[in-house]
């Protein structure tokens, strides 16, 4: 899984001032889009709404990144992300800057050969898939040290945003619903079974009927809000 770090880097810049620019003539890309107080950029719309949404109501440049890193947790999973961790740049408005480094840490009990065989070799796959290749994550630590330290508002209104798409689910673009598909199988090839199928198959053999199927993608909305919920 990417690190929080691809979804939040350019997350959010304050463009005081800043209008927009003329393109040569002739030239077939649109107009960038410009702003005179603040922009939000994110890998999702529903991210960037919740942001957006922060800074109507008051919040700072801070404040509404933390509810888009909150609110990616639910909508772009492959990269925004709780169990993870990443990195902010802040630039304040007298233009000093911050950095905050919220990266995964390895756990304590990890040693240099974790991932290695009694030869010194290294073990393919046990870095990327399993127990072993779990960090200690850092996201809800970053995301509370930014807002606490930098922001303006309270935990409970910039994750708001994030619960109601957990919550009530969304409606999945298509890249989404391919995303969630290859995941799924992903998730079968090493034996994972939802928690419906799991208590269904409980006191007997899982029928076939009872595996998670991977021919088809789910119901974008369903699939939203039982993705959002795991």
């Amino acid at each position: 899984m990417r690190s929080l770090k691809s979804a939040i880097a350019a997350l959010l810049i304050t463009t005081l001032g800043l209008a927009p620019l003329d393109a040569p003539a002739g030239a077939a890309s649109p107009l960038p889009v410009g702003a005179e107080h603040g922009m939000i950029v994110s890998a999702h719309r529903l991210a960037t709404q919740a942001g957006l949404d922060v800074l109507k109501h008051g919040g700072n440049a801070v404040d509404a990144a933390v509810a888009v890193g909150y609110a990616l947790a639910v909508t772009f999973p492959e990269a925004g992300n709780i169990g993870g961790g990443g990195f902010m740049t802040i630039r304040f408005h007298d233009g000093r800057t911050t950095f905050i480094d919220f990266r995964e840490t390895a756990p304590m009990a990890a040693t240099a050969t974790l991932y290695q065989d009694a030869q010194g070799n290294v073990i393919p796959g046990l870095s990327t898939r399993g127990y072993r290749a779990v960090g200690i994550p850092g996201t809800v630590a970053g995301l509370e040290l930014a807002r606490t330290k930098y922001g303006t508002r309270s935990r409970a209104i910039l994750m708001a945003a994030a619960i109601h798409l957990a919550r009530d689910g969304f409606a999945l673009d298509q890249g989404d619903a391919d995303f969630l598909a290859e995941g799924s199988t992903t998730f079968a090839r090493i034996g994972w079974r939802p928690r419906s199928a799991r208590r269904r198959c409980r006191s007997q053999p899982c029928s076939p009927s009872a595996r998670p199927s991977t021919a088809s993608t789910p119901s974008p909305r369903a699939c939203a809000a039982s993705h959002s919920r795991a």
